[in-house]
């Protein structure tokens, strides 16, 4: 099944990299590594994760990211699973997708 982060995906998921590198020394590559574990759990299972509702025109799923704290908000169509947005959980509100 192909994978791929919508540009909007790929500009959150480049910000937190960043602030995760400056802010977390003791472990500046840990949202990469979860984010990585995550991918590799939505790829074997395109079911994992919860439905998120918010009336995107396809199911959105949601995966958590539980040591950095993020969600991964994802759609499965045609073969294709597509990163919608990876957005900080403790904002308690989800992005406008």
């Amino acid at each position: 099944m192909r994978l791929r982060f919508t540009p909007r995906a790929e500009s959150e998921v480049d910000r937190e990299q960043a602030w995760w590198r400056e802010h977390r020394p003791k472990a500046p590559d840990l949202f990469v590594e979860e984010l990585e574990q995550a991918i590799e759990q939505i790829v074997r299972r395109p079911t994992a994760g919860a439905i998120y509702p918010c009336g995107f025109p396809e199911v959105v799923r949601r995966v958590l990211l539980t040591k950095t704290k993020n969600y991964v908000y994802f759609t499965v169509n045609e073969g294709e699973i597509v990163i919608l947005s990876v957005w900080g959980a403790p904002r308690r509100r989800g992005p406008k997708l």
